[in-house]
């Protein structure tokens, strides 16, 4: 993969969920603010998400500062591998990677993530990736909370109670 995501070290969370689980969250796209830390709302869904070429129109950033953007998939392969192009413009672009492998009877999933376009390219790439990163480890707990909630018909699970005491 040629992508400058690709060539970014990876943030990893292995999830105690089964590859088609994960991909299950990824492919609702309406879930995306749901596990993407900054995104706050989405707005449209194009059908057939997330293959190739579809987006999704979503907003970053909290009300009342909020940038109306869109993500679409530049690669997809279900299951495994999926390559995102976000836009929050005016802040940039950037290529974000994730990986799905099978780990035992879970899920190892790798993020990668880097600017390739708009003003934040310019910032030297360890200053980028040191902001970059913490939101990307927020983002994969948030992925695995998801998936581990699915069940085996990938409906999600009734909401666990909570004991006291």
């Amino acid at each position: 993969m040629t992508t400058p995501a690709a060539h970014r070290p990876p943030v990893h969370h292995t999830v105690a969920a089964r590859p088609e689980d994960v991909w299950a969250v990824l492919a609702d796209g309406w879930a995306y603010p749901t596990w993407v830390v900054g995104a706050a709302r989405v707005r449209a869904v194009d059908p057939g998400w997330p293959a190739v070429g579809t987006r999704i129109e979503h907003s970053v950033g909290v009300w009342p500062l909020l940038l109306s953007d869109n993500t679409e998939v530049e690669d997809s392969d279900p299951g495994r591998m999926l390559l995102l192009r976000a836009r929050g413009w005016p802040l940039g672009e950037a290529h974000v990677l994730l990986e799905l492998t099978p780990a035992g009877d879970g899920t190892r999933l790798s993020l990668r993530e880097d600017v390739v376009s708009g003003p934040s390219r310019v910032l030297p790439v360890p200053l980028r990736q040191a902001a970059i990163h913490p939101r990307n480890v927020e983002s994969l707990r948030r992925l695995a909370l998801l998936a581990e909630r699915r069940d085996p018909t990938g409906r999600p699970h009734p909401g666990r109670a909570v004991s006291g005491g």
